[in-house]
């Protein structure tokens, strides 16, 4: 007589739902803890996040043909999120125009084959992960309240993924985009929508003493870029032919898989916050 060792059955939305939670909960413990410490020790957070996200990237990459310069990428997407931090808006966009130089000087010596190529998905995979993460950092930026934005940030996204999976396993019946992601509907976009606005609302009338009506713009816009963002990787990866960018965390797959929807929202919720806030 012998104990049953199958594997965990996936849920309805496809994610092994025990483990999913489980790393949620400890990279949210991650995030608000660096916050509650210390503000640098956010911005070394969302590096060593993105660093591993543009490993990835570049890994996945490498699947279509595409040598990307490792070195210079990885470099340089340090050097801008330290710039953002620092610098600010025009450091970081210095420090991509810089990281794009170096990577066609880097790969130069290889040759004019396939140059093109390398090169276009080396300054796509910048502009893609690096310089949106920026806006992440920048958000933490202010002294007075800095931290209240990058939660807000954070609870709005969250709020837009666990809203629009609850209602997509419970109601979900008409596929909002079949050929990118089957799972995704319309039901749970509405759910979707519906958390993110409570949640940019709550945040900014709570955390950052704003009106209920900026949150909700906030939540409005921030669910339709999270939305976007995850079929933008959903898209890529379909294009690749991969599943997912690695078995990193369990539940989740690879880091950039969770890093889709805060890439997009990041800039903005920064822009928003600055303007109504």
């Amino acid at each position: 007589m012998g104990l049953d060792q199958s594997p965990p059955v996936p849920s309805r939305a496809g994610r092994n739902l025990p483990a999913a939670i489980g790393v949620g909960v400890a990279l949210g413990a991650v995030i608000i803890g660096s916050l509650l410490w210390q503000k640098s020790l956010f911005v070394l957070v969302v590096l060593a996040a993105v660093l591993v996200a543009v490993d990835e990237m570049i890994r996945a990459l490498k699947t279509s043909g595409a040598v990307i310069p490792r070195v210079p990428v990885l470099v340089g997407t340090t050097a801008m999120l330290v710039a953002a931090y620092f610098g600010g808006p025009m450091a970081l966009l210095v420090g991509l125009a810089l990281t794009v130089l170096a990577t066609i000087f880097w790969r130069m010596p290889s040759g004019s084959i396939g140059f093109v190529r390398d090169v276009t998905a080396g300054v796509f995979l910048l502009a893609y992960i690096p310089l949106l993460a920026g806006f992440a950092v920048l958000l933490v930026q202010p002294d007075d309240d800095g931290p209240q934005r990058v939660v807000t940030f954070f609870l709005v996204v969250v709020a837009s993924d666990v809203g629009g999976y609850v209602a997509g396993v419970l109601f979900g019946k008409h596929p909002m985009a079949p050929t990118i992601s089957p799972k995704k509907s319309w039901e749970g976009f509405a759910g979707s929508t519906l958390a993110c606005i409570g949640a940019g609302i709550g945040s900014v009338v709570w955390l950052l003493d704003g009106h209920w009506w900026a949150g909700a713009i906030v939540g409005a816009v921030a669910v339709l870029t999270a939305t976007v963002g995850d079929l933008g990787e959903s898209m890529i990866k379909r294009d690749l032919g991969i599943k997912d960018m690695s078995n990193l965390l369990p539940g989740h797959g690879g880091v950039m898989d969770r890093l889709d929807s805060l890439l997009a929202t990041a800039p903005v919720v920064w822009l928003l916050l600055h303007l109504l806030v």
